[in-house]
């Protein structure tokens, strides 16, 4: 049954935007009333007799004029951030002084018409109100318009910051995606140049055994596709492809190879990087099996060993050459899928009872 959409995201964003637009506000407010209240214990100090009507009237318009004109400084501001610094002064040296001069004079204007009269002092003209107190707050408000503007380019460059920051990491996560796509398209022509030898060689040999290589090499490769643009799949669908893959070495080797795998059903569901395993195996078969008459046993073990995921693909074949291993584009290809994956381990060992073991170490996660 389909269930209504939760309407708590909605509201989450309403509720931002709500608060986006009243910020300013409560942030001119409070700078109004902490400058009404400094004033009026600066006037209790010095004796001095005035009301709070009169206090407010000075003090909360030129804080609040201040509402309306941040968004044309900023507007002004995101203009000119990015040009020439002559631009920027030219722009913002003469919109400074008008819209001090614009602001002060409204500013002086509505504490004259709201002020109040205090009991005993006589009530100031206009004209007296601006001389005594233009030039103060024509400063003020030159300041203040300054001061936004320095604090909007910071913000200004954050944003820019985070933005390229973001970008570069995007650029980072590409590339190491492409690099693991091409590593991983590098596996598919390797795989392919030596099923298709082996399939050349029994095609006069036994055509049938042929016939039924290139119909497993078909299904192998549909569920490669099916994949292709997955990085990491659960280990229960890695095991299905090495399945089909197995399957067409088993046509290849006949009763000369003997597989046995032993995984434990909790770690079915783990993360493994796409196709990892397909050319652990086919190392093991190619240069531990295959030169030998008599073929061998290919053993998978999966388990868990804390926070690690262990597999081990073992042969019972050939083992390692007396001198230094050289790896080939199987186990070198796999090699620098971990590194760039930034996670996990390989290591290549000599078994004990004869062969090889190779061991592949991942942080365990559970597939998404």
């Amino acid at each position: 049954m389909h269930q209504p959409a939760s309407p708590f995201p909605l509201a989450a964003g309403r509720a931002t935007a709500l608060w986006a637009k009243l910020a300013p506000f409560g942030f001119w407010l409070l700078l109004g009333l902490s400058s009404s209240v400094s004033g009026m214990l600066n006037a209790i100090s010095e004796g001095e007799q005035r009301s709070w009507q009169r206090v407010l009237a000075y003090n909360l318009p030129q804080f609040l004029f201040w509402i309306a004109l941040t968004p044309i400084v900023a507007q002004l501001g995101r203009r000119t951030f990015q040009r020439t610094w002559r631009f920027f002064f030219a722009v913002h040296a003469p919109a400074s002084l008008l819209i001090a001069a614009l602001q002060t004079s409204a500013s002086l204007i509505a504490y004259w018409l709201l002020r109040g009269d205090d009991i005993g002092s006589a009530a100031p003209t206009l004209s007296t109100v601006f001389r005594s107190d233009f030039i103060y707050q024509f400063h003020l408000t030159l300041v203040i318009y300054w001061v936004v503007l320095a604090v909007l380019r910071g913000a200004e460059s954050r944003r820019g910051w985070q933005g390229e920051k973001l970008r570069s990491a995007q650029l980072e996560s590409r590339l190491a995606q492409s690099q693991l796509q091409a590593l991983r398209a590098q596996l598919q022509p390797h795989f392919l140049f030596n099923t298709l030898n082996a399939i050349s060689a029994l095609a006069l040999a036994d055509p049938a055994q042929a016939r039924t290589m290139i119909a497993r090499l078909s299904d192998f490769l549909r569920l490669t596709l099916e994949e292709d643009a997955q990085q990491r799949v659960s280990l229960a669908r890695e095991l299905e492809f090495l399945d089909a893959y197995l399957s067409i070495q088993r046509v290849r080797f006949g009763d000369r190879l003997t597989t046995r795998l032993d995984v434990a059903t909790d770690v079915l569901g783990a993360a493994v990087p796409h196709l990892i395993l397909q050319p652990l195996v086919e190392n093991a078969l190619q240069h531990g099996l295959l030169p030998l008459a008599r073929g061998g046993e290919l053993h998978i073990d999966a388990r868990r060993e804390g926070d690690t995921l262990l597999v081990l693909v073992e042969d019972d074949g050939k083992g390692l050459p007396a001198a230094a291993l050289r790896e080939g584009i199987g186990l070198g290809n796999t090699r620098a899928r971990l590194q760039a994956l930034g996670a996990g381990s390989l290591d290549i060992r000599a078994r004990p009872g004869g062969g090889t073991e190779v061991r592949l170490s991942l942080p365990f996660e559970v597939a998404a």
